[in-house]
């Protein structure tokens, strides 16, 4: 009878209890539970095949489900659950093999053995249900519930899904939000091949799109003179500030939504969304990652002093490195500051592996939520997320919009629609060819309205007198045999 089966040492009783925490019922088995045990096994074999499954060949599917609200909240649940269960198994598994006739000390080491073991269970499993609950946190506050469901096709017919991408700097003493890093982000939504389209946060004389903001600025924005030279980085404060601008748009919203239409005017492009990152709490989130790794090809001078110096070579840069590598322009222009910033994005998206996401999590998450901000719809994630995999296939490649091509004081729209136009076009973007590294691009002629200087980068560059647009305006969006784009994909 299995009432009477002669129970093992304590040895092999707490050895049974432990497999039984990893494969449920081999304590049963061992104790004569035969009907129980297979049970118990084929439930936890069925288990650990579905997750070991999923993880192994279902990565995308997973994190589909991890933008997923509601299946984090169940994730959460099941996990829970499963600690539970196992917990209950180990217990049972422990006392249906104790050995009969333990003194006071042995039976006191035993139950601390065994209370071990299900605490070391039950914190797998509480982690798994704190990550679940912290990423449905980050979730349903970042991002806007917008329509739901998403129709049958999420870019509603486009070929490609553009997306306004912000850099803020938020130097302290500084009011409002100066969008010192403008760059456009076009996807193939069949391919994932992605275009990067910079322009320069000293673009002059902006084209505002139709309705008040161009009845106000006819002849391109002009900010508020003498107070502020009227740039492109001042768009979305100056729409916060002024909301006849952008009328019937709530407060926070109307900065990104001018600056969307006024940055899609000037591509030819339709951006339906935007997202933001300050640059401080962008540091935040490299630290939480453990750094990134960069090559660094000269010494890169910083603060309000030049007291500060990223060091060149190839290593790991924290935070506050990345920060100013991304950010100083002390002596040196914007425009290669703009190319640093297009490598550190780079270099921080290939290093976001999961494993280095989830080991920094809720500090991740935390500076997530203090440092983006976005109108991406929440249930437009999980296609982003199917996007995401196959731009992981493709090269990201560039194009900055900086001198001696684009004279950002007297713009030529015209030239720069033009070039935007082939770059996205279907014979720039099938045959990608990398693009031999070119010397730094000059700074600004010497007619640019004076920009106040950062006050953490220190001083600007000189201006460069002579420097000119290399091509006469058109009128016309099409792009000619002349104005071939390279497009850039070399990082150092």
């Amino acid at each position: 009878m299995a009432g009477h089966r002669r129970r093992p040492g304590i040895g092999s009783s707490l050895a049974f209890t432990l497999g039984s925490a990893v494969l449920w019922g081999l304590a049963h088995l061992r104790a004569g539970r035969r009907r129980t045990g297979v049970l118990l096994m084929v439930s936890s074999l069925t288990v650990i095949t579905a997750a070991a499954t999923a993880f192994l060949t279902a990565e995308s599917f997973l994190l589909t489900l991890a933008v997923r609200p509601g299946w984090l909240q169940a994730f959460g649940a099941v996990a829970l659950l499963l600690g539970t269960v196992t917990v209950a198994v180990v217990i049972r598994s422990y006392r249906l093999l104790r050995p009969e006739g333990l003194g006071r000390a042995g039976r006191r080491l035993s139950a601390f053995a065994v209370g071990l073991l299900c605490v070391l269970v039950m914190l797998p499993a509480m982690y798994a249900a704190r990550l679940a609950h912290v990423s449905q946190h980050v979730m349903t506050t970042l991002f806007a519930a917008g329509p739901t469901p998403v129709p049958a096709d999420p870019w509603q017919g486009r070929e490609r899904l553009n997306v306004l991408l912000v850099g803020a700097d938020a130097a302290t003493g500084r009011y409002g939000v100066r969008t010192d890093s403008v760059t456009v982000a076009s996807v193939d939504t069949r391919t994932g091949d992605t275009v990067l389209l910079g322009l320069p946060r000293n673009l002059g004389h902006v084209p505002m799109p139709a309705g008040p903001a161009r009845d106000r600025f006819p002849h391109g924005f002009a900010g508020e003179p003498p107070h502020t030279p009227g740039i492109l980085n001042e768009i979305w404060q100056y729409a916060e500030d002024h909301p006849e601008t952008v009328p019937g748009t709530p407060d926070g919203e109307r900065g990104p939504t001018l600056l969307k239409r006024a940055v899609g005017d000037v591509l030819g492009l339709d951006l339906p969304y935007y997202a933001m990152v300050d640059m401080r709490g962008f540091a935040k989130m490299i630290d939480a990652m453990g750094g990134v790794r960069l090559t660094v090809p000269e010494p890169i001078v910083y603060g309000r002093r030049n007291e500060g110096v990223v060091q060149p070579g190839t290593r790991v840069l924290s935070g506050e490195e990345a920060l100013w590598y991304g950010r100083s322009r002390t002596h040196t222009s914007d425009y290669v500051r703009m190319s640093r910033q297009k490598c550190l994005l780079n270099a921080v998206a290939k290093q976001a592996d999961p494993v280095t996401v989830i080991g920094g999590f809720e500090e991740i998450a935390d500076a997530a939520l203090d440092t983006v901000s976005t109108d991406i719809p929440r249930a437009l994630l999980p296609h982003l997320v199917d996007l995401a995999e196959k731009v992981k296939g493709t090269r990201i490649r560039s194009l900055q919009f900086v001198p001696p091509v684009i004279d950002p004081v007297a713009p030529d729209y015209a030239l720069i629609r033009r070039k935007a136009a082939a770059a996205l076009s279907p014979a720039a973007t099938a045959a990608p060819r990398p693009a031999p590294r070119q010397a730094p691009a000059p700074a600004p002629p010497a007619r640019t309205p004076a920009t106040p200087a950062d006050p953490e980068s220190g001083p600007g560059p000189a201006p460069e007198p002579g420097s000119t647009a290399t091509a006469t305006p058109s009128p016309t969006p099409t792009p000619t045999p002349q104005e071939t784009v390279v497009l850039d994909e070399t990082c150092p």
